[in-house]
């Protein structure tokens, strides 16, 4: 009776039976599959540490997604009176990667499941093939839950592990099945295929046809999934999808090409001013679009820090950036109409605040220069407007005491200034002051 169970349960699952002996010595590896992807929470704890101890200690709690966990190891022997009077004899039974620390209560729960003269491998095998013994200890607390609570002692180490092992199964399995490609109509296996993150599977051969004439065209939009949903979704496909299709050369040329599309539909970047770089910069996202420091730029590959509206090396949210380096925009910015999409590209691009606190300050600074020049005259040694209240065209700067004419702003000698105002021919002869036209008949000589 044992000969038949054993080769019934062979017949059944015959990767699981590892070795088999004479004796009655059996060895089984036995990995637990659910039926729909788990959340597994592990919890940091030991079985070392007392209560108060767990917790003075901090926890760490990692949540994982799987649909598998790794194998059970069972190593059982048969006994002669088994399954009439006895049950199976458990020599060990462990979790490899010991994901499963305090495994004796499965041990004792196996052994609970025997009923004499009923064969029970085969329900063994189902209770930890299915997870169902997580529920018996405890970890999972209803039959339906999608919430593993796994208690462990090292969290950031068994985690990784798990998730691999999780990826692993889910590849093996996807490879050995057959699917249908949508595009050629074909049933392929699934080492021939790829599933992409949407779910769809199609052939490699055709997406490598497919994504590759779009790479070669510059169509980077298309490089995704080709069934119709997604296609109408504009889904795109990720870089690990690409690189699992594609060569080196062509994946670098996506890449590439992607980056200049975002470049493009960005209007916040701006170009490193540096000659020698002119490496695209982006606006920085954490920071308030309207407020001094949306200005600033890093550049992430010379690490110049500048200032987006002037170029020039960052000067600070509050210093306003110097007339002549924004003007050029400024101007722009006037010259399209009102509600154009020239207008609404600088808008976006600067942000609308800062974009209309520039322009304002460029029809000031404009107005203040027009009134200058038409009420104030240029010193021409510190270049500094002076303005006259009244008095004689003689002036001498404040700032670096030049002499000069108020009138035609020419330099005077400091020694004789008002010679420049006395010779004929001259366009300030006899304007030493303004409003008095003095004829040279109406000069009366002076009496000693």
């Amino acid at each position: 009776m044992q000969k038949e169970e054993f080769d019934v349960l062979e017949s059944i699952y015959p990767e699981y039976v590892s070795s088999q002996t004479l004796g009655g010595s059996v060895k089984l590896e036995i990995p637990v599959e659910f039926s729909s992807p788990k959340s597994v929470v592990l919890s940091e704890h030991s079985p070392w540490l007392d209560a108060a101890a767990q917790q003075d200690r901090k926890a760490t709690s990692i949540t994982i997604s799987a649909s598998a966990l790794p194998p059970l190891l069972l190593h059982i022997l048969l006994p002669p009176s088994y399954p009439l009077h006895s049950p199976p004899e458990i020599k060990s039974v462990r979790a490899t990667n010991v994901w499963l620390p305090d495994i004796k209560p499965l041990r004792a729960a196996l052994i609970e499941m025997w009923q004499e003269g009923e064969p029970t491998l085969y329900n063994w095998v189902e209770l930890i093939r299915t997870g169902e013994f997580l529920h018996t200890l405890g970890i999972i607390p209803t039959a339906n839950s999608d919430i593993i609570a796994l208690p462990h002692p090292a969290p950031r180490i068994i985690a990784p592990l798990l998730t691999a092992y999780n990826t692993s199964s889910q590849s093996n399995q996807f490879a050995q099945n057959t699917y249908p490609c949508s595009i050629c109509l074909t049933s392929l296996k699934g080492s021939k295929c790829l599933q992409l993150l949407c779910s769809h599977i199609f052939c490699r051969s055709c997406l490598e046809d497919f994504w590759k004439l779009c790479i070669e065209e510059g169509d980077v939009g298309r490089v995704g999934c080709p069934d119709p949903e997604c296609v109408k979704k504009g889904s795109e496909a990720s870089e690990e999808e690409v690189a699992r299709v594609v060569n080196e050369a062509e994946l670098q040329r996506w890449k590439w090409l992607k980056e200049k599309r975002n470049i493009e539909r960005d209007p916040t970047v701006v170009h490193c001013p540096v000659a020698v770089c002119q490496e695209p910069v982006s606006k920085p996202t954490d920071v308030d679009t309207d407020s001094g420091w949306s200005r600033l730029r890093q550049c992430p590959r010379c690490a110049f820090t500048f200032c987006a509206f002037c170029k020039r090396t960052w000067h600070g949210p509050l210093d306003k950036c110097p007339i002549a380096q924004y003007e050029d925009l400024a101007l722009a910015y006037l010259a399209a109409q009102e509600g154009s999409e020239e207008r609404a590209k600088l808008d976006r691009r600067y942000g609308r605040a800062n974009i209309r606190r520039l322009v304002a300050a460029y029809e000031e600074e404009k107005a203040n220069m027009e009134w200058l020049k038409k009420s104030a005259t240029m010193c021409p040694g510190c270049q500094c407007y002076v303005e006259k209240t009244k008095g004689c065209n003689h002036m001498t700067c404040w700032k670096c005491m030049q002499h000069f004419c108020y009138r035609c702003g020419q330099r005077l000698n400091p020694v004789q200034p008002y010679t420049h105002f006395s010779q004929p021919g001259l366009g300030c002869y006899n304007q030493l002051f303004d409003n008095v036209d003095v004829g040279e008949e109406d000069w009366e000589p002076v009496e000693w």
